[in-house]
């Protein structure tokens, strides 16, 4: 098994008779695949299992994936909300400032007037969206829509992030 797998999506559901599987993928772009000739997929506590990608395409919204192994909807039923993991070492390269979100995991999160506001948790891809959850010192949830108009910097050196929310949305998560 590949060393250092990165959750990257879900398996939806099955597709059709022929063991496509229905996927949410975490990523900005479907061509994100193209750079793996396999597939982990997880299922609860289970070891993750490697599958050969035979073929994907896009449809409503999700994508539709091809393995080896899995040929009919029986099979790909199985696997109904598994993980999906790829192997980090097979990641595309970056560009300078450009980062995983995974790789934000754990960064501390400043405001642009230089307070400390906490700690990035979690990053949920909702459609076109980025949010980030941020965790206060006091344990308070702060969803933060990071966008390049509230993003004011990234020292990756530091992991750190200085951000200036929209107005109003601190008032709503850190009402005492």
């Amino acid at each position: 098994m590949a060393s250092n797998l990165v959750l990257c999506g879900r398996v939806v559901k099955p597709h059709g008779l022929k063991g496509e599987l229905s996927i949410e993928l975490f990523a900005h772009s479907p061509f994100f695949l193209d750079n793996f000739e396999y597939i982990y997929l997880k299922l609860g506590f289970k070891r993750p299992v490697a599958f050969k990608i035979i073929s994907w395409r896009s449809h409503q919204k999700r994508i539709l994936l091809t393995v080896e192994n899995i040929l009919d909807r029986t099979e790909a039923e199985k696997w109904r909300g598994a993980e999906i993991y790829f192997p980090e070492d097979k990641f595309p390269s970056k560009e300078e400032g450009e980062y995983y979100l995974y790789e934000l995991i754990g960064w501390r999160v400043y405001l642009d007037e230089g307070s400390y506001l906490g700690e990035i948790k979690d990053i949920k891809l909702i459609g076109d969206s980025e949010i980030w959850e941020i965790e206060t010192l006091d344990g308070q949830e702060v969803l933060f829509p990071a966008t390049e108009d509230f993003i004011i910097d990234m020292i990756g050196e530091k992991k750190k992030a200085i951000i200036a929310p929209p107005e109003g949305l601190l008032e709503i998560y850190l009402q005492k």
